[in-house]
């Protein structure tokens, strides 16, 4: 497997099969948070540079992709946002934001063939090089953690200390970064908030949602409330902020 980990500004263009493999990756209603539905475009187009793909030379096609954006934080965990990604990607595209002083990791996308290679490791390692490149020397990342969706009921303050018996992250995506020298800062209880009618998240989740309560969906990781009197269903996210230190 040859792979290349151009930027978007260094390949500029469409490129082929990343709406293929985003559709593949996420849950309906996860396309649907209110502040990356009104930014996320101005992400790719106003900050080429951030963004990258794993390109495997042999069949021709993205196999991953990266996404992230400039950031500002004082280095101390407390101040980290509440709101995770939503609170980054609002502050970069205020009308006077802040002169960025770190890297902060929006998503990253692995076609599930390619799975189980070491491509998720590479993948956050050339995010952090990219960084690098252009004066940012730390990355911070407001993770999901990918198995959290088994256990939604778990409050996600307990599931990050689960560990192995080995000593390592019981979650895969968690200790892949813990692996690469990140460490957990905090939670970031509401990164990504998604409302909608009680008709469109029976639609995104194919439930029906007879009456006003918690329910629990498939992907989420904590349960959707609906409230029928308002006609309201909200999903609030929690991501775990995870910092990556300077390279030495």
């Amino acid at each position: 497997m040859s792979l290349q980990f151009p930027t978007r500004a260094e390949r500029t263009g469409s490129q082929p099969h990343i709406a293929g493999l985003q559709e593949k990756l996420w849950p309906e209603f996860m396309y649907h948070d209110a502040v990356l539905e009104r930014l996320f475009g101005r992400v790719i187009s106003d900050y080429p540079e951030f963004q990258f793909y794993a390109w495997d030379d042999e069949r021709e096609e993205v196999v991953g992709v990266g996404n992230a954006l400039p950031a500002i934080w004082d280095g101390a965990a407390p101040t980290l946002p509440d709101r995770g990604i939503d609170a980054v990607v609002e502050a970069r595209f205020a009308d006077e934001p802040e002169t960025p002083n770190v890297l902060c990791a929006l998503q990253i996308l692995i076609a599930p063939e390619y799975r189980g290679q070491a491509l998720s490791s590479r993948m956050i390692s050339r995010m952090a090089e990219i960084g690098r490149a252009n004066g940012l020397d730390t990355l911070i990342a407001p993770v999901r953690p990918n198995l959290k969706h088994s256990y939604p009921l778990t409050p996600i303050d307990r599931y990050i200390e689960w560990r192995r018996s080995d000593g390592r992250l019981f979650d895969p995506w968690l200790r892949t970064h813990e692996r690469l020298g990140a460490e957990i800062a905090k939670v970031a209880p509401e990164s990504s908030r998604v409302p909608g009618t009680v008709a469109q998240w029976e639609e995104w989740t194919e439930l029906a949602f007879p009456e006003s309560g918690s329910y629990v969906v498939p992907g989420a990781l904590v349960p959707v409330e609906i409230d029928r009197e308002r006609d309201e269903g909200l999903y609030v996210e929690p991501n775990v902020w995870m910092v990556h230190p300077p390279a030495s």
